[in-house]
């Protein structure tokens, strides 16, 4: 049984002076309160030591723990620890049981707790994991729709010097636009880059692998080759890392570039690029290619009528999304915090809408680059697939955040 009324401090004071008014039998005062006879002799007992504070509610936890460890293998637990502070459980109660293997330690968990317990274990830092991206490939139905880039493997010349050859192809025509040994780097690439977009105009998208310099592991994957692409108005297609073949011809053109130039390379740099300029030449204009009907490539193949812009512009958002500039530390302001997105893109503006959960989505030019939490204090940010957790289905699928449509 138990007391009867909301306030139960305010009930028992109330039995309490009942009791002393000895208006009311014992019996009947307790059956009146709705309590059994020992627990209003209990209140009674506790008023005699105690005074009014008896009301108070106790902890009903045991004063002792029956299997409790014993203060001494306690201390030399935690003496222990002290001076192997980089020992978990396990080794504790290893080495323990070889000092004194006739005590009767506790288990690797206990120990665990014993000196979490005494505040000798550090906490740490949970990490949010990234969310993974899938983003799947426009097609490639006309010259121009996209091309592919990557390094074809390096290699040393005959005089040791190291060569990394850039490459640029079209994806439908199979035209070669650029083989040229530059350095892996952004500074390397990007005047090559620079030069067939105004040389041939621009294509649609660009497809390259998640490494330097045309991806990171940072939110979106960005680099800032990719940020100079994207405000070009140039799509971002990344291949799953491990996945070659999710950049097939691209691969098939490098099997053929070996074998006709780096068997065996050249003796010097300069003279391996001759080769490349002549392989280029051969490869558009006359080596026959199955895919296009025993047709070189050069039959196929036209500039884009995208023409490089000047200037180039900052990218525009919808009328749904909150646009902030990202500070030169790589962080945005919301909601009176800060928030870290990418150094990569100091200085540029980035559209933030909110989704159906009630977190907000990050993009920049039109690319998502992570969810904001409902609190608006962290940034989940999204990377491409890690090597080995791919989805059963070997395609990339578009299954990916699309609370809000882009701009």
């Amino acid at each position: 049984m138990g007391w009867q009324e909301s306030c139960v401090e305010e009930e028992k004071l109330r039995f309490v002076a009942a009791w002393l008014s000895g208006e009311w039998s014992r019996t009947e005062l307790c059956a009146r309160f709705g309590v059994s006879r020992e627990t209003g002799y209990e209140l009674m007992r506790r008023y005699r030591l105690e005074g009014a504070c008896c009301v108070q509610a106790r902890s009903r936890a045991r004063h002792e723990q029956g299997e409790a460890t014993p203060a001494r293998l306690v201390q030399a637990i935690v003496d222990l620890r002290v001076s192997r502070p980089h020992w978990g459980p396990k080794k504790l109660q290893a080495c323990l049981k070889q000092r004194q293997p006739a005590e009767a330690w506790p288990a690797a968990s206990t120990i665990g707790d014993i000196v979490k317990r005494h505040g000798l274990v550090a906490g740490r830092r949970r990490r949010r994991s990234a969310l993974v991206q899938h983003r799947p490939f426009a097609a490639v139905d006309a010259a121009n729709a996209l091309w592919c880039v990557d390094f074809k493997g390096w290699f040393r010349t005959g005089d040791g010097e190291r060569c990394d050859p850039l490459t640029v192809t079209d994806a439908a025509s199979r035209y070669l636009l650029a083989c040229v040994i530059v350095p892996p780097t952004r500074a390397g690439v990007q005047p090559v880059m620079d030069r067939l977009f105004r040389e041939y105009g621009l294509p649609g998208a660009i497809r390259s692998d998640n490494g330097p310099p045309f991806g990171s592991t940072g939110a979106g994957g960005l680099t800032r080759l990719g940020v100079h692409w994207l405000k070009l108005g140039i799509g971002l297609e990344r291949i799953e890392p491990g996945q070659p073949q999710q950049n097939g011809r691209h691969e098939r053109m490098h099997g053929t570039l070996k074998a006709e130039t780096l068997r065996p390379p050249a003796a010097t740099a300069a003279e391996q690029q001759d080769r490349f300029d002549r392989f280029r030449e051969m490869f558009n204009q006359e080596r026959p290619h199955e895919a296009l009907q025993q047709t070189p490539p050069s039959k196929h193949w036209q500039a884009s009528a995208r023409s490089y812009p000047d200037p180039v512009e900052a990218p525009s958002y919808g009328a749904d999304h909150v646009v902030r500039r990202v500070r030169s530390n790589g962080e945005i302001k919301w909601r009176g915090g800060l928030i870290f997105l990418s150094e990569v893109l100091a200085g540029e503006r980035v559209g933030i809408a909110e989704t159906d959960t009630g977190e907000h989505i990050v993009r920049f030019a039109g690319l998502d680059l992570g969810l904001i939490n409902r609190a608006g204090t962290k940034l989940r940010r999204f990377t491409a697939p890690r090597p080995g957790r791919r989805e059963a289905d070997p395609q990339p699928t578009s299954k990916t955040v699309n609370h809000v449509t882009g701009p």
